[in-house]
């Protein structure tokens, strides 16, 4: 699994390591460190883009993000389509969850599902939240899911 900085510059080291150095780097320079993990899709033609994200949020000092691409032809509905972007979420989350519980960094899984019933996207809204909050993540869904539905969706455009 390939993982990228904003710039474009590829991250060499696993995941798990990079996600280390950031946060030992942080905390040496005095700054208290939230991680939001969010995906997001966009269907183009026959192929469907995804970019999941790792959001790391300094406390007043902004931020900065890891990023992770792939696409895929298979035919999804929206809400087979939501759930794949939850559990692309759920994936990188659950495998950051010690290391970030390890440095008391806190973690939110972000959904890009709108709360508003006039969407789409709603009909995999209860779906979603009780997968996210099953596994133990806090869930934030749109306007708070920033992560997925701003950075992620960033990547897509």
């Amino acid at each position: 699994m390939t993982w990228r900085k904003f710039s474009g510059e590829i991250i060499q080291s696993p995941i798990m390591e990079e996600v280390e150095k950031a946060i030992e780097r942080e905390a040496a320079l005095g700054n208290k460190l939230k991680v939001c993990i969010g995906t997001d899709s966009q269907v183009k033609g026959e192929v469907t883009d995804f970019a999941t994200v790792i959001v790391f949020l300094r406390e007043q000092r902004g931020g900065f993000m890891f990023i992770h691409q792939e696409r895929t032809s298979q035919k999804m509905s929206i809400k087979e389509r939501m759930l794949s972007e939850v559990q692309k979420s759920i994936d990188i989350s659950y495998k950051l969850c010690d290391l970030l519980d390890l440095y008391d960094v806190d973690l939110e899984v972000h959904a890009d599902i709108n709360t508003n019933p006039a969407f789409k996207s709603n009909q995999a809204l209860h779906e979603a939240m009780g997968y996210i909050l099953s596994m133990g993540f806090v869930f934030k869904a749109k306007p708070e899911a920033f992560a997925s539905s701003c950075c992620a969706n960033k990547m897509v455009q």
